[in-house]
Parts: structure tokens; C-alpha cells; sequence
């Protein structure tokens, strides 16, 4: 697997008192916008509810919204336009790896170094079970703007400003950390095979991603935002059912 552009990904906040008010300067350069492709996309603006995706082999990432209960939409997608590491989770500080699992935004930084930032909430409870004992996991994984990353997820600050809005206004609307979902590439048959061609049956590489797939498919069936655990015992990733009057 070829691995990403290594960049740097330091995610320093920039002092309050040298920096503009990006998330002010956003929201009058892109306010205007974002409402637009809501209403473009048929979905109420803030969303009652919001899912990102993001798929590294393809560098994409997917923004999803709609009702609480209903069926979700694509609003838009962005292009990743940095990344580091190679096709794996992240399972210790300083493997310049992107993290691969379900997560939630649970931080906003709005004097990053690297212009806007958000928190994606690793290590979560799968990460901490896969933990080698004394290696520590590290942190401080962030999607941003600027195109410079070790372990983050990157994209232009048109964009960043663009999503940091949605994500930002959507949690201030419903209380709610929105989640996002790290998958290695797209979990159909064909994405799953081609990930796992050259690696025996055995490995724990393949047993995790196909603990994501589950996740993958329910969504792509149903279009609502999964609903996912970890096994205690196990440290594999559990997706719960969708009722089928909701399907």
C-alpha cells in the first residue's frame, strides 16, 4: 500500500491576541454558502443531524445531514488535500497515522496554527484495548485546514471554513458531538478484497477492517448514521441493528 505525503501536523493555537476572528471572518465569507447547499440538499439549516465520513485510499470526506429520524443526504464532499501514514489504524504517538474507526468532533480550535480545526476525539475505547502496555497512543488528531499533516486529516481553508460552520452550528443546535467515521477506503466487496488481498486470513489487520464493514454497509443500506460499541472482551467494533420501520 503506498503510504500518504509525510507532513507536518502540529496542531499549535496561534495567540489570541495576533490572531483575527477566523470563525467571525467564516461565517461572513461562508455563511451565505453553507445555507445553500442545505437547501440545495432538501435538509433543514443548522441539520437536526449531521455524520461525516472519511475514506482515506480515496481521500475523501463526506458530509451527510437530515432529520433526527430520517434518512440522511449528501451535502458535499471534500478532497482531502493532506494526509499521512498508510492504510491501518493508529496504534501509538508518532506513527504518523490517521486513525481508522468511529469518533465524534469534540473540540473546536478557532486559533489553530493551521487556520480552523476540530478535534477528532482518539484514542477511543477500541484504540485503548488495542494499547500495548507503556506505548503510549497519542492524540491530538485534528481535521484542519492549511494541507499539512502528521495524522490528520487536511483540506483547503475554503472548505475547512465550510465545514467548521456546519459541524460548529450543528452541535450548538443539537447539544450533540457529531460524529465522524474513519474508514480505510470504501468497505463495499470490492474495497474489502482489495485491502485484504495480500495479508493472510489471520491477521489482525483484516479482523479489524472487517469489524469497520458492518458500520460501512448498514449505512449504505439505510442511509442513518450507525450505531456502534466496542466489545469489552474483545476490542472489536459492534454496530447495532436498524430497526426495520426505519429501514
Amino acid at each position: 500500500m503506498n503510504p500518504f505525503p509525510l507532513l507536518l501536523c502540529v496542531l499549535l493555537a496561534v495567540p489570541a491576541a495576533h490572531a483575527a476572528d477566523r470563525v467571525a471572518t467564516a461565517r461572513k465569507a461562508r455563511a451565505k454558502q453553507v445555507a445553500a447547499l442545505f437547501q440545495d440538499a432538501g435538509v433543514t439549516w443548522p441539520p437536526e443531524r449531521l455524520y461525516l465520513r472519511a475514506f482515506k485510499h480515496e481521500r475523501e470526506l463526506e458530509v451527510w445531514a437530515g432529520s433526527r429520524t430520517g434518512a440522511l443526504v449528501k451535502v458535499k464532499m471534500y478532497p482531502f488535500c493532506a494526509a499521512s501514514g498508510e492504510l491501518g489504524p493508529k496504534r501509538r504517538q508518532g506513527d504518523l497515522q490517521v486513525p481508522e474507526g468511529f469518533y465524534t468532533i469534540d473540540l473546536f480550535n478557532p486559533v489553530s496554527s493551521y487556520h480552523l480545526s476540530m478535534r477528532v476525539n482518539y484514542p477511543n475505547a477500541a484504540d485503548r484495548f488495542h494499547q500495548v502496555k507503556g506505548v503510549p497512543l497519542g492524540g491530538d488528531i485534528y481535521v484542519h485546514g492549511d494541507c499539512v499533516s502528521i495524522g490528520c486529516i487536511a483540506i483547503k481553508n475554503g472548505p475547512i471554513e465550510e465545514l467548521y460552520l456546519m459541524t460548529l452550528d450543528t452541535r450548538a443546535k443539537t447539544k450533540r458531538d457529531v460524529p465522524i467515521h474513519i474508514f480505510p477506503r470504501r468497505l463495499d466487496a470490492a474495497g474489502l478484497a482489495a485491502l485484504t488481498k495480500s495479508l493472510p486470513k489471520t491477521s489482525p489487520l483484516v479482523d479489524f477492517w472487517r469489524s469497520l464493514q458492518p458500520a460501512y454497509t448498514q449505512f449504505e443500506e439505510t442511509r442513518r448514521v450507525p450505531v456502534t460499541s466496542v466489545d469489552a472482551k474483545t476490542g472489536r467494533y459492534a454496530v447495532k441493528p436498524v430497526p426495520t420501520a426505519q429501514r
